[in-house]
C-alpha cells in the first residue's frame, strides 16, 4: 500500500462533496442576526441580557443591547429569546487521526484522512469550532485541515502539530517502550510516516543541528510544535532534551510566529520546559507528585497556558475512583483483625499498591486544582482519540470522556468541578483557547470584527455548566452548520455516542 493510496478514499469523498452528492452541512451565507438573546461574550464579564449580535459574511459586525442594534434588511433573523449565545468552543489537544499500533492501522491506513474528517466533524457537532491536534499523522491532518479551510468539506478550524518531535512513532521506545529490533517493514515505515524526520534522532543533536531540523519540519506545514520534554511513559520519566536544546526549539518556532508547547511529566522536566519559554503545557497536572508552589507560581508568572485533561479526573472517572476507594477501605476494615508480621515490601510492590489505590488520579486532581487556584491561564486539552476500530474491540469504547465532542464537553464541565465558576470555564474554552491558538485577535470572544464562530444554547450555562450540552445552533465562520448531517460519513463513530441533556427539573449549581 503506497502513501498515495492513503488519500484515495478522502479524495473520492471530496469529489462527491464538490458534486453536491453528500448532505449539505452549511446553511446560508449572508447576514445573520440573533435577536434578544443573553450574550456571554467570552471575556468573563456580566452577560448581556436581551442582546443582539449581527454576523455579516464570516465576521461579527455588531454586538449590543437589542434596542441599540439595527438589524440589516434581508438578514436571516434568529429569535434568541430565552437562548444563550457564546463564542465557539476550542479544544486545545485532540488526536483526530490514526497513529497507534495494531490491527486498526493495518486495516484503515488507506482511510486515515476519512477518519480524521469524521473525528473533526464530531467535534464541530458538539460546538467545538476550533481544535488543535497536538499529535498524529501530519500528512492526513494537513490534507483535511486545508480541505476545510478551502470550504470543500465542513469541519472545525484545525491547527495541527503532527509528531511530538523528539519521539519516535508508535513502534518506538520513546512512545510505547517498543524496541526497534524485530520490527516489520510496515512498522518501520509507519514510524517514519508519523515522525516525518522529527523522531528520536533529534535527542542526539547539537543545538545548531537541531535548529536546522526544526526548520525543516516546520517547512512541512504544521501550525505549531509540540516537543517531548520528557518521555511518554512513566517510571522512570526520562528528560528528553537539555535546557539548551529546548531553548533552540522554542526560539526557532517563535521565529515563525508559532506556538511552542511541551509534553513534560516530571517536575524537573516540566521546570526546564517552562524556563525554555514555551507557550503552553499539555496536561501540566500529570506529574508523579504534587506540583511545588514555586513551579506553579512560575507557570502563573510567565502566563504559560495550561491545557488540562480535566475530562479524565472529574465526572465519571472521579466517581469511579471514589467508589473503588470506598470498597477497598471496607475490605481493609474487614481484614484488619488478621494481622501478621510481613517482610519489608519492595519499592516495586509499593508502587503497585499506590497504583491500585488510585494515587495517580488523586495527584493529578490536586495539581489541577492547585494550578487553577494559583490563577494559571487554563484551557482544556482532552486527548480525545480514535482508538481501535469497532470490530477489534472486545467491548464498545467504554467512556464518552475521551470521545470526540463528548470528551470536550465533559472536560469543560470538569473545570467547574475543579474549582472554576461556570463563567470561568466558558472563558477557558473560548478566550483562553484562542490564546492557545495564538488567535485571540480573531477568535475566542464575541467582538466586532472577529470571526463569526458562535454557539446558541437552549439553556443557561451559567446556572449549570452542563447546559453547554443543550446546543441549538452552531455557526462556524458565519455559516449555520447542519448538525444532523455530521459526520458526513460514519466509520468508527455511532449515533449512540451522545451525552444526555440535563433536564431542567434536575439542574443543580456546582
Amino acid at each position: 500500500m503506497t502513501r498515495r493510496s492513503a488519500f484515495y478514499s478522502f479524495a473520492v469523498l471530496l469529489a462527491f462533496a464538490l458534486a453536491g452528492v453528500l448532505p449539505v452541512s452549511l446553511v446560508g451565507q449572508g447576514t445573520i442576526a440573533i435577536v434578544g438573546a443573553t450574550i456571554i461574550d467570552g471575556n468573563g464579564g456580566p452577560p448581556l441580557v436581551n442582546g443582539t449580535i449581527v454576523l455579516t459574511g464570516n465576521r461579527i459586525s455588531t454586538v449590543g443591547p437589542a434596542g441599540n442594534v439595527d438589524v440589516p434588511n434581508g438578514a436571516q433573523v434568529i429569535d434568541g429569546t430565552g437562548k444563550f449565545v457564546t463564542p465557539g468552543f476550542i479544544d486545545s489537544n485532540v488526536h483526530l487521526s490514526l497513529y497507534g499500533a495494531g490491527e486498526t492501522i493495518l486495516r484503515y491506513e488507506s482511510r486515515n484522512a476519512d477518519l480524521t474528517l469524521e473525528s473533526a466533524q464530531l467535534e464541530l457537532k458538539h460546538g467545538f469550532t476550533t481544535v488543535r491536534d497536538s499529535y498524529g499523522s501530519l500528512l492526513p491532518l494537513i490534507e483535511v485541515r486545508d480541505a476545510i479551510k478551502r470550504g470543500e468539506v465542513v469541519g472545525p478550524r484545525m491547527l495541527v502539530a503532527g509528531n511530538i518531535v523528539g519521539w519516535g512513532g508508535p513502534y518506538s521506545i520513546t512512545f510505547s517502550l517498543v524496541r526497534e529490533t524485530g520490527l516489520t517493514l510496515f512498522q518501520e515505515q509507519f514510524n517514519d510516516f508519523i515522525t516525518q524526520g522529527s523522531g528520536e534522532e533529534w535527542m542526539h543533536m547539537e543545538p545548531e543541528d537541531l535548529r536546522v531540523a526544526v526548520n525543516a519540519y516546520l517547512d512541512k506545514g504544521p501550525d505549531f510544535i509540540k516537543f517531548g520534554g520528557t518521555s511518554h511513559f512513566s517510571n522512570p520519566i526520562m528528560i528528553g532534551f537539555s535546557p539548551r536544546a529546548q531553548e533552540v526549539m522554542v526560539e526557532e518556532t517563535h521565529k515563525r510566529g508559532l506556538v511552542a508547547e511541551t509534553h513534560s511529566t516530571s517536575p524537573e522536566g516540566l521546570r526546564i520546559s517552562v524556563e525554555s519559554g514555551i507557550d503552553l503545557i499539555q496536561h501540566p497536572e500529570v506529574l508523579p507528585s504534587v506540583i511545588s508552589d514555586a513551579l506553579a507560581e512560575e507557570i502563573e508568572r510567565r502566563g504559560t497556558i495550561c491545557a488540562m485533561l480535566s475530562n479524565t479526573i472529574t465526572g465519571e472517572p472521579w466517581a469511579e475512583h471514589l467508589k473503588e476507594q470506598a470498597d477497598r477501605e471496607e475490605n481493609e476494615d474487614e481484614q484488619a483483625e488478621d494481622v501478621t508480621e510481613e517482610r519489608i515490601k519492595t519499592s516495586a510492590e509499593l508502587r503497585a499498591e499506590a497504583r491500585q489505590r488510585g494515587e495517580g488520579i488523586e495527584i493529578r486532581r490536586k495539581n489541577a486544582e492547585k494550578l487553577i487556584k494559583s490563577g494559571c491561564v487554563t484551557t482544556i486539552g482532552t486527548d480525545n482519540y480514535l482508538g481501535s476500530a469497532p470490530e477489534f474491540r472486545r467491548n464498545p469504547k467504554k467512556a464518552l470522556n475521551q470521545s470526540f465532542g463528548t470528551g470536550s464537553l465533559l472536560a469543560t464541565e470538569g473545570l467547574v468541578e475543579l474549582g472554576m465558576t461556570p463563567m470561568e470555564a466558558i472563558v477557558a474554552v473560548t478566550k483562553n483557547g484562542a490564546l492557545a491558538c495564538l488567535m485571540l485577535d480573531e477568535l475566542g470572544t464575541l467582538e466586532n470584527g472577529k470571526l463569526a464562530d458562535v454557539l446558541i444554547l437552549g439553556a443557561d450555562p451559567l446556572a449549570d455548566i452542563r447546559n453547554i450540552r443543550v446546543l441549538d445552533t452552531v455557526i462556524r465562520d458565519g455559516k449555520i452548520v447542519d448538525l444532523d448531517a455530521l459526520p458526513n460519513q460514519r466509520i468508527f463513530s455511532s449515533p449512540a455516542d451522545t451525552l444526555e441533556h440535563p433536564g431542567h427539573e434536575e439542574l443543580q449549581r456546582y
